[in-house]
């Protein structure tokens, strides 16, 4: 079988190709305008808030798009290593009770973060500065110099404990069960709530944070409500892990105020 081989050494022309690409796109009208129309019908896409379940956060109390609410408790911690046998014992019957005796549901959760001590040093550069003596000044200049690369070198977490409490109409056993069921289908979102709704559960609320602070003294814990801004700030730390050491949160009073 005979093999044949192009041997033609002149340089292909490629103009039919040009043309034809001039002829294609020149039966397509304003080709950029089309494109720049078709960019800026582009819409964005939905926020992040609408991914989350929290619709309100107001009167210290976390109101869910559901209409319920929820509170949370900063809680303090003990070094249960360091306590006797007896003392232990104690503290294990105590919790052994605050669990059989709850009748909702609780969230207990723990945060660890970097620590930031901006606000520390901060006072210690006030102390530097209104201090007189020399010696003392010195000392603190030292001190300072020893937190701060301490903290960098060592990444020193901090711990927080957190207690959520829920309050849910339909589960309010207090009235009866086409009444909660009314009162919990009444408002299909946060924003249909009433005032009469808001005070009520502001009270539920209030009740079960002292019954719960109450049962974690025996305990040897202490524990804090967190307020309105308390926890705009925690649910922000939790939302922009990245963010909060660099872009600081506004207090609300003086929005409220301006």
């Amino acid at each position: 079988m005979a093999a044949y081989r192009y041997t033609d050494a002149r340089p292909y022309d490629f103009s039919h190709l040009y043309l034809s690409s001039v002829i294609c796109t020149s039966n397509i009208p304003n080709m950029p305008e089309m494109q720049s129309k078709q960019l800026a019908k582009a819409k964005p896409g939905p926020s992040t808030q609408a991914y989350l379940d929290i619709a309100e956060i107001r009167d210290d109390m976390v109101i869910l798009k559901d209409g319920t609410v929820r509170s949370v408790l900063l809680v303090s911690s003990i070094n249960f290593a360091l306590k006797s046998s007896d003392e232990q014992e104690a503290i294990i019957q105590a919790y052994m009770s605050f669990l059989n005796g709850l009748e909702y549901p609780i969230q207990i959760v723990i945060q660890s973060r970097k620590m930031n001590i901006d606000a520390y040093m901060e006072h210690l550069a006030e102390q530097q500065k209104k201090t007189t003596n020399d010696l003392l000044r010195a000392q603190i200049v030292d001190y300072r110099t020893f937190v701060n690369e301490l903290v960098e070198l060592g990444q020193i977490m901090q711990k927080r404990f957190y207690l959520v409490l829920p309050y849910d109409p339909i589960t309010n056993k207090q009235k009866n069960f086409f009444a909660r069921l009314s009162e919990a289908l009444s408002p299909t979102a946060a924003s249909k709530l009433n005032q009469k709704q808001i005070a009520d559960r502001i009270e539920q609320l209030s009740r079960r944070s002292e019954m719960i602070s109450g049962e974690l003294s025996s305990m040897g814990l202490t524990s804090v409500r967190l307020d309105t801004q308390a926890l705009i700030q925690l649910y922000y730390e939790v939302y922009n892990p990245d963010l909060f050491d660099t872009e600081r949160l506004t207090d609300m009073s003086q929005i409220l105020h301006d």
